[in-house]
């Protein structure tokens, strides 16, 4: 079960991608990437969430691990022992991942920025999350200025 909910959640996840990165964007567009991908991302993620933290699947307690939880590492590990922890941690940085990408591309047409130029900051965003986010929001300060808006 957690090795389908793994491929489909990177299957929703790269689709959203791939419709950023090739298609035009359209409102359409947009709300196929912000429904079809983050939010049902974002579904999957709760309810899995929820059945694991509860016990009702693949509890996350461990035998000497600790109680899992988030007041500390040694508890936060705890979760990441388990296949449905490590599939919800996964799910957790797959949303946010993609909505932030949808964010700076939007963010970055509206700032005139070129799809061509933006591709760094998403292949960035899209690899490794709050690298791209960092870099892209130390580029577009000087435009949101230049635009009125900083």
């Amino acid at each position: 079960m957690w090795q389908m909910l793994f491929s489909l959640t990177n299957i929703l996840a790269m689709g959203g991608w791939l419709l950023l990165a090739l298609f035009p964007r359209k409102p359409l567009t947009h709300s196929i990437i912000l429904y079809l991908g983050v939010a049902l991302l974002c579904l999957i993620y709760t309810v899995c969430f929820a059945l694991v933290m509860r016990g009702t699947v693949d509890p996350v307690a461990q035998p000497g691990a600790g109680e899992p939880g988030f007041s500390s590492i040694a508890a936060v590990r705890a979760i990441f022992l388990s296949d449905g922890g490590v599939v919800i941690g996964w799910t957790h940085y797959l949303a946010f991942d993609l909505f932030t990408g949808l964010w700076i591309a939007r963010d970055a047409d509206a700032k005139g920025f070129g799809r061509i130029w933006q591709l760094p900051f998403l292949a960035t965003t899209f690899l490794a999350g709050p690298i791209g986010l960092f870099f892209w929001l130390l580029v577009r300060e000087p435009a949101a200025r230049r635009l009125g808006r900083g």
